[in-house]
């Protein structure tokens, strides 16, 4: 068996390959517009072959521009493989080698997965072959959408939401709002880098997209005391709830609902048909907060990462 990334020669019966089931999404079309945007790349997508005929791919993925892929989207073995976990774990591995890094695998699964033995099937294999690549943590995520005809939450009253330039009070509130969280990621990236750096590298993270920084707001209590913030955001594939909090001491006054609703009243004021936003299934109080503000879960995301430290 041969792994090896492709050339531009092979892009087109790498298109031929793709089936369709439960957690694999990308198509022919999708295939071409992201290689088109240069958000794949020939040397990101690998293939197995024996004796030159293809039977398995992986495609990954990163943002145009960036010098290494950050997610794998695709994996994909031949039905006819006998076994599909350990030609796909060489894969990957082989990948990982190259690359240098081990990039998260993010699977996307219906509402109600686990209900679809179809599903299951399609998602155990993957997640089997993952962990052997050295993918071991898993976090599963809820996908939001917010559309025009849910309506706009009110605007609250007792917050009050104001730009701020300083990166450095952002930071601040960064780590003030990883007390107590709920999610999954934040818990692990302060528990392996600690509160000081794992507050850095989220503030880097949203920063990286700098048409955005002039949008992040943080939010006061009517009389002036600092309550959390709220980063409305977008990727390439548009806009979204970036992150918010609220700090520990004030939570639990349904705060919350207002950032959120800053939030969705900026971008809708921009024009936004559709508002993207996650959170981790064990995160059920901004379960709540979604559903109130009017976003509807529209799909599970699962993530399979190394360790933090060790990608």
């Amino acid at each position: 068996m041969l792994f090896r990334s492709v050339v531009e020669a092979d892009l087109d019966r790498v298109a031929a390959l793709f089936e369709p089931d439960p957690v694999c999404w990308l198509g022919g079309d999708r295939f071409g517009a992201e290689l088109a945007a240069g958000q794949y790349r020939p040397e990101w997508v690998w293939i197995a072959e024996d004796a030159g005929t293809p039977v398995a791919s992986a495609v990954w993925w990163s943002r145009a521009g960036e010098a290494k892929p950050v997610a794998l989207d695709h994996l994909w073995v031949a039905g006819s493989v006998g076994d599909r976990v350990a030609v796909a774990a060489e894969l990957l591995a082989a990948a990982h080698r190259a690359f240098r890094a081990t990039p998260e695998f993010h699977l996307r699964l219906p509402v109600g997965w686990r209900d679809q033995p179809d599903a299951v099937a399609a998602f155990t294999w993957r997640r089997q072959a993952a962990a052997r690549a050295g993918l071991v943590e898993e976090l599963e995520r809820l996908q939001y959408r917010w559309a025009p005809e849910s309506g706009l939450p009110p605007a609250g009253e007792r917050l009050v939401f104001r730009p701020e330039p300083d990166d450095e009070a952002f930071l601040d509130v960064f780590r003030r709002v990883a007390v107590g969280s709920l999610d999954t990621t934040s818990c692990r990236h302060v528990a392996a880098l600690g509160v000081d750096a794992a507050a850095r590298e989220d503030l880097n993270f949203y920063a990286s997209v700098p048409e955005t920084r002039g949008w992040w707001r943080l939010a006061y209590t009517r009389d002036g005391t600092l309550a959390g913030f709220g980063i409305p955001w977008r990727n390439p594939y548009g806009r979204n709830v970036g992150y918010l909090g609220v700090l520990p001491e004030l939570r639990g006054n349904g705060y919350i609902d207002e950032v959120l609703a800053d939030i969705t009243r900026f971008h809708a004021a921009a024009g936004a048909e559709r508002i993207s936003a996650t959170t981790d299934l064990v995160n059920v109080p901004m379960q709540r907060a979604f559903e109130r503000g009017g976003y509807r879960n529209v799909e599970v995301r699962f993530v399979l990462s190394a360790p933090v430290g060790a990608a």
